[in-house]
C-alpha cells in the first residue's frame, strides 16, 4: 500500500477541480496499482473517475470490472468520445478513442475494505 500512497502524492492532476480522476496508462503502472489507487480515491472522495485513451481503455474496463465484481464499486456514469491527439513525428492530429468511467462506493464498501485489511488479503482478479 506504500506505493499507492506515493502514487497519490506524485500524481499530476490535469484539472484541479477533478481531484478524484485517475488517468490510466497501460504502460506506466501495473493493473493492480490502479485498482488499489481507485480504492484509495473512493475512500477519500466516495467516487473515482477513471479515464483512458486508445489502448489503455481495456485497462480501465478491467479495473472497473474488478472493483464491481468484488462488491466495492457501482457504475455511476460511462462516457465515450474521440479526441484529437497530435502525432509525434508529423504533428498532424490523429483521432483516439477516449473512455471515462465514474465509479461510486457500494453500501458495504467500508466493511469490505476493513475485512480485507484485517485478513491481510489483497483482492485478486478472478481467473
Amino acid at each position: 500500500m506504500e506505493e499507492v500512497t506515493e502514487g497519490v502524492s506524485n500524481l499530476n492532476l490535469v484539472d484541479s477541480q477533478k481531484k478524484n480522476r485517475i488517468q490510466v496508462s497501460n504502460t506506466k503502472k501495473p493493473l493492480f496499482f490502479y485498482v488499489n489507487l481507485s480504492k484509495r480515491y473512493m475512500q477519500q472522495y466516495n467516487e473515482v473517475e477513471l479515464s483512458a485513451l486508445g489502448m489503455a481503455i481495456s485497462t480501465v474496463v478491467s479495473i472497473a470490472e474488478i472493483l464491481k465484481n468484488n462488491g466495492l464499486a457501482t457504475e455511476k456514469k460511462i462516457m465515450t468520445s474521440t479526441v484529437d491527439v497530435k502525432e509525434d513525428m508529423r504533428g498532424r492530429p490523429v483521432q483516439k478513442a477516449k473512455i471515462e468511467i465514474v465509479l461510486g462506493k457500494t453500501v458495504n464498501f467500508d466493511e469490505l475494505m476493513l475485512a480485507g485489511q484485517n485478513d491481510g488479503n489483497n483482492i485478486q482478479e478472478e481467473s
